[in-house]
């Protein structure tokens, strides 16, 4: 049996460049390449509930590696050739009580 090993995705950072007429933030989004993410569907189950109770669509569940120190909230990423956006705050464990490589887990949603 193999080790468990993830994909690389990107990860688009989001970098203020200004601000508009009115005040508001100007980002730029740099796309950065994060290694080893794991990808699993969310259940059709797990899907419907989210959905009723924020109106989102969740499709995938990434595990983040440890020590991975990225923004995760309210990002772009790309995978299997489609985008995606983070949604919901990304869910952190003690990396030292967790026996795998990955201690986050955030949502995503299909971003068109």
């Amino acid at each position: 049996m193999g080790m468990i090993k993830g994909i690389t995705i990107k990860l688009y950072e989001k970098t203020k460049t200004g601000e508009d007429a009115f005040g508001h933030p100007i980002f730029e989004e740099t796309p950065v390449e994060v290694n080893n993410v794991l990808v699993a569907p969310v259940t059709s189950e797990a899907i419907i509930t989210d959905q009723d109770l924020q109106g989102k669509r969740e499709v995938y569940q990434l595990a983040i590696p440890k020590g991975d120190t990225h923004e995760w909230r309210n990002r772009k990423v790309e995978f299997f050739g489609k985008t995606f956006r983070t949604v919901n705050v990304p869910e952190e464990g003690i990396e030292d009580l967790i026996p795998l490589d990955w201690n986050k887990k955030v949502k995503v949603e299909r971003y068109e």
